[in-house]
Parts: C-alpha cells; structure tokens; sequence
C-alpha cells in the first residue's frame, strides 16, 4: 500500500508498506481523506516538541471501515471518523475522564504512525459512525473539535468579549465555536486574508491585523476593559506571552498552542486581574459530538474551509508549497 512518510524535517516521501494485520480488538480502515494540519506543519518544519523521525503524519482522518471485529457495531463499508488520542484508559487523567490529555496518550501522526497511508489498523473504541456527513467532513472533525474543547474549557456565555490571537484552522474552530455560543468574537492576526476569511465567511465581528500598536488598539476598542476570555492558537511564544496583556479583569486566558518553550508572564498585572490561565489540549468525544451535531445542523461552513487537496502520491510534491503563507490554505484535504 501506498505510505507518505516524514523522513526527516523538510523530506516526505511515498513509499510501499505492507497492509496492515488487525488485531483482535482493531477495525482495519481503508483511509480516504486526511487533513492537514498545523501540527503536520510542524512536523515537516521540524518544530513538533513531541516527535521523533521518521513519521507517518496525519491524525484527521475519515475512512470505510475493511474488517471489524465480530460482534463489533462497526460492519464494513461504514462510513467512519477516528478520534486520533489513544488514551490508555487506566491513568489518573483518564479515571477523572480527562482522556484528552492522557498521561500516556499516543496521538496518531505525532507519536506513532498516522493516516497518510491506504490502511491504518486502530482499537475499535477510537472508531466511529460519521452519520449524516461526508467524507470530507468527517476529516475536518478533528481541528474542530480541538475548537471546540477550547471554548468548553473557558465556559464562554452570551454576550462576552472574546478575542481569538491566531486564526489558522484551530483559531478559525475556536472563533466559530465562541460564536455558536452567542460570543462577541475579535480575530487578531498578522494575515489580512485570514482575517478577511474570518469576517466575510465566517461572520467574525472585528478583525484587527498584528501591529506595534496592537495593545493599544485593542484596548480603544474595548474601552480599556479588554476582553473576557483570550485564546491564542499562534505557536508562537513571544505572541503567546504579549496575549497576557490582551486579558480584562477577571478574565480567562487559553492556551491552546503548544510551543518548545518557557513562557513567563508579569505577575502583578496577573494578579490584579485575577486570572484564570487555562491549557486546552486535544478534545473529547463530547467535542467531537458537538462538532458532528453543528455540521449537520450546517453551522459550519465546511466547503469554504476546505480550500486546498491533493492526492496521496501527489502530496510530497504538493506539501512544500502549502507551507507558505502566500498559498493561503485553510484546511488542505489529502484524498487516498
């Protein structure tokens, strides 16, 4: 079957494995779409703090199911999504029902091999019905969710202010989910287009493009209160440490990049404002439930989303490209 492997940072290459064997508790799945993502982005760059190379990448995955098994809900030629955290299912995180962040997670595509292949084997309690969607959805499931989990972690309410710093593909999910929520929704980015893309398509109310003046515009436009919740989804530690300043009193602040790096923050202005600094990593199944329910409840703008794709053999050409940001791309699509 055809593979796509990350050798090494900036080398991807197609490659012939064998298909896999199921194990007695797996689903054996004919993959068919896989997004890409920021992660995979790193991956390639050579910045992902948890990686080690070589690495099969790709962790959106939507697929048919080829064998399950018996007495399994699962029958071939479903339709499926795969929530991509193999949790362990016995740590203290997963016992509280945190298996979001598993003390001994395996992420598909970052700690072990992921869906940039034909057939990927995975335990059936990871597998699921994509009903009342496609394809092509059913991919986009992931980055959504981990949106969505971000906004549950702030309990976002009606009315609130919320400024989103960053919106590649998960900033997008985060903004389209603080919005579901009845939310005042800012983007705050160095991209035009993005920010374009965010107002114009995805009904965004302000959007403010990086500045050395952003502090200040955003407190005019706040009247210096700032905002109730912040979420940064930039990678980038000097934005994730300026977004401290971008938090009102009593305000909650979400990181939901992860970044190779200390962050240090000042804090008496912490203190005075109270805040509550919040991690946000993966989702849940609630999330991806959530997601699934608001997709065929045609919430979410999927088409418009997905601006790029490619085919499996085709993508070690294609993938260079797409890391630039004059190439524009939102969600790219890897159809196998």
């Amino acid at each position: 079957m055809d593979t796509v492997i990350c050798e090494s940072p900036g080398r991807l290459i197609c490659v012939q494995r064998e298909t896999p064997a199921r194990q007695a508790d797996e689903v054996l799945i004919r993959i068919r779409r896989v997004g890409i993502c920021g992660t995979d982005m790193h991956i390639f760059r050579g910045t992902q703090p948890y990686l080690s190379y070589p690495r099969v990448m790709g962790h959106e995955l939507s697929g048919e199911v080829a064998e399950a098994p018996a007495g399994s809900a699962l029958k071939p030629g479903d339709t499926v999504y795969i929530m991509p955290y193999m949790s362990c299912g016995h740590c203290a995180a997963c016992r509280k029902g945190r298996a979001n962040c598993c003390m001994n997670i395996q992420v598909l595509g970052v700690h072990r091999d992921g869906g940039l292949t034909e057939y990927l084997s995975v335990p059936q309690a990871f597998v699921f019905r994509a009903e009342g969607i496609g394809l092509d959805e059913a991919a986009m499931l992931e980055f959504l969710a981990i949106g969505c989990h971000s906004v549950r972690r702030a309990h976002i309410k009606p009315g609130q202010r919320v400024l989103v710093v960053g919106v590649g593909p998960i900033g997008m999910a985060t903004a389209v989910f603080a919005k579901l929520r009845g939310a005042e929704v800012t983007v705050l980015d160095s991209q035009t287009s993005r920010i374009d893309f965010c107002r114009q398509t995805l009904g965004m109310d302000h959007g403010v493009r990086v500045s050395p003046t952003t502090r200040d515009e955003l407190s005019a436009r706040t009247g210096g209160d700032f905002y109730d919740a912040v979420f940064d989804a930039t990678g980038s530690p000097r934005a994730i440490e300026a977004g401290f300043a971008y938090v009102g009193h009593g305000g909650s602040y979400v990181l939901i990049s992860v970044v190779a790096a200390d962050i240090t923050f000042n804090d008496p202005e912490f203190h005075k404002r109270e805040t509550t600094l919040l991690g946000s990593r993966n989702a849940t199944i609630e999330d991806f439930q959530e997601v699934l329910d608001a997709i065929r409840a045609d919430l979410i703008p999927t088409r418009a989303l997905n601006t790029h794709r490619t085919t499996l053999r085709d993508l070690p050409d294609v993938l260079p490209g797409w890391t630039a940001p004059e190439a524009g791309v939102i969600k790219a699509l890897v159809e196998v």
